[in-house]
């Protein structure tokens, strides 16, 4: 599994379920797939470290996800 979050102004859907989106709201953990790691080099996703019982830094790293782009 992998943490990424979309960058800013991007709504990338989930592989599994294309109604679904991931956004630069908040960071999301996902499988280290082909379809994850393409949008990654692409740019629309960007990799977050974030530890699950870290809520201060889920929103630092989205803080500085949106202040990148």
């Amino acid at each position: 599994m992998i943490d990424v979050i979309a960058r800013k102004g991007i709504r990338v859907p989930e592989e599994d379920n294309p109604t679904r989106y991931i956004t630069d709201d908040a960071p999301v953990s996902v499988a280290d797939s082909v379809y994850y790691q393409r949008r990654l080099k692409d740019g629309d996703l960007l990799q977050a470290a974030v530890r699950p019982a870290d809520k201060s830094a889920e929103k630092s790293v989205a803080a500085a996800a949106k202040a990148e782009k």
